[in-house]
């Protein structure tokens, strides 16, 4: 199992509640939180990206010369990288942390027109994004490369230096029927946001459908969970802790409920679940996104840390083997949510694999 932390990307402090104030933004800053995480058994942690943001592929690069361990899950997009330009960033930052970078694509809309870029509908973002994809790994693994497509060509070309194996892991997200096509043939790891465990297991035997019917041609599709983890000493101290930021999400935006609604299926599917209920399986928060909370923020796991072990590890008895977990404040969390929680569902993936 692999298990990944989060690094807030922004230049303004308060994201999701965060309380830091000093230094952030600062490279001091995002090295410190990333060492934190190296100290408290994280394996490394996904860095956002957007349109103004710090750029992520140059925060990522100065972490991990920072670092030793630390493997930073690089969020990226098609069309604000050309695929040669961004396979050879990729190939020298992977080359130069020894074999650390993970990617996450990104086809999410954008502020495309800031950066120059154009889309069309959905199934022309998904399309070219398998394209970016196909290309990248071609270029990691084979020289004198030339592929002409619909969006992206290239011709006689080879990337210097060579990344390890046959490059970095490949990270997508999407819940749409386009998103899954390219995700059951050219992603490495699905992600998913946090949906209860009967939407999960439906999406990953969906998926593994695909892969079959698509004639994937990589080693079989892994699957990931991106969520917010809110956890304390005891499960009534969580609860109270979750409810009493939902009150203050309240009170601070209290935006209508299809005001908080975008174009992102996956992003419907998680507001959609609180008609279901507040709390779905064992602990899973769902009222975070009538407030606000959006992405890995609109549900949570709360509880005990051995609530939201249990809880994580039924996910895991799915098929899950990535987890991308989160809470704020993010320096103090990293260690607390580190220190409870890895520990247990390290002698779980042992168990399970021994």
């Amino acid at each position: 199992m692999t298990f990944l932390w989060y690094l807030p990307n922004t230049i303004e402090p308060g994201h999701r509640g965060d309380d830091a104030v000093d230094g952030y933004g600062t490279l001091d800053h995002l090295a410190g939180l990333a060492r934190t995480a190296e100290e408290h058994g994280w394996e490394g942690a996904l860095i956002g990206t957007g349109w103004g943001r710090p750029d992520t592929f140059t925060v990522a690069t100065a972490i991990a010369a920072r670092t030793t361990t630390f493997r930073p899950l690089v969020a990226i997009r098609p069309g604000y990288w050309r695929p040669a330009h961004f396979a050879s960033a990729a190939a020298t930052l992977d080359h130069l942390s020894g074999g650390r970078l993970l990617i996450n694509i990104v086809s999410g809309q954008d502020n495309l027109s800031a950066y120059g870029d154009v889309e069309g509908d959905q199934a022309q973002r998904y399309a070219r994004t398998k394209e970016f994809m196909r290309i990248a790994r071609r270029l990691w693994t084979s020289s004198n490369v030339t592929y002409e497509g619909e969006y992206f060509s290239v011709t006689d070309s080879t990337v210097v230096p060579r990344p390890r194996g046959t490059g970095p892991r490949l990270y997508f997200g999407g819940a749409s029927a386009a998103a899954e096509k390219v995700a059951a043939t050219e992603a490495d790891v699905q992600l998913f946001w946090g949906e209860p465990l009967d939407g999960i297991a439906a999406r990953i035997e969906r998926l593994r459908g695909l892969s079959a019917a698509l004639d994937r041609d990589l080693p079989p599709l892994e699957f990931g969970l991106r969520i917010t983890t809110l956890v304390r000493d005891t499960t009534e101290e969580a609860w109270r802790d979750a409810e009493a930021r939902v009150a203050d999400m309240a009170a601070q935006a209290p935006l209508p409920r299809e005001q908080l609604r975008g174009p992102a299926v996956g992003q419907q599917r998680l507001l959609d679940l609180a008609v279901r209920g507040d709390v779905l399986d064992s602990c899973l928060y769902t009222a975070p996104g009538r407030y606000g909370g959006g992405g890995a923020g609109t549900t949570w796991l709360v509880g005990s840390a051995e609530d939201v072990a249990a809880a994580l590890r039924r996910y895991a008895e799915l098929g899950i083997t990535h987890f991308v977990l989160s809470d704020t404040p993010y320096r103090r969390e990293t260690a607390r949510v580190g220190d409870a929680l890895l520990g247990r569902l390290r002698e779980t993936a042992g168990a399970v694999t021994a």
